[in-house]
């Protein structure tokens, strides 16, 4: 009987003692992932599409866009890299209004705060 408690008890010790490295490991895997911004549709109709997405740090938005204006609401650093591997890092103020030709660069927050802006797309 003594012989199965301590056994039970080694049985349940290894368990508790891989399960941490486990955790760790899905953790780092965890921040380790990419995240996408946050879009919300404001507007959509057979003519135009309005959107706001907001960027968290390290967010990456990787989607074909067609031709659009873009309202910055908070402005931020941000890194986009072009199909051909050209990378470009500038920062947005906000208020400022941009016009973007259609593009599926990939667009990164390299900033230290959110970014926030405002999309209008035509159909």
């Amino acid at each position: 009987m003594h012989t199965v408690r301590v056994f039970a008890a080694f049985i349940v010790a290894s368990g508790l003692a891989l399960t941490g490295p486990l955790h760790a490991q899905e953790k780092a895997k965890e921040k380790g992932k990419e995240s996408a911004p946050v879009t919300k549709v404001l507007l959509e109709n057979a003519k135009v599409r309005v959107t706001q997405s907001t960027f968290k740090p390290g967010d990456v938005s990787r989607t074909n866009r067609g031709p659009r204006v873009n309202h910055v609401l908070v402005g931020g650093t941000l890194e986009r890299t072009t199909k051909d591997g050209k990378k470009e890092t500038y920062t947005l103020k906000k208020g400022e209004t941009l016009w973007r030709e259609a593009d599926s660069d990939v667009v990164k927050n390299v900033g230290k705060t959110n970014f926030t802006v405002y999309g209008v797309t035509l159909k």
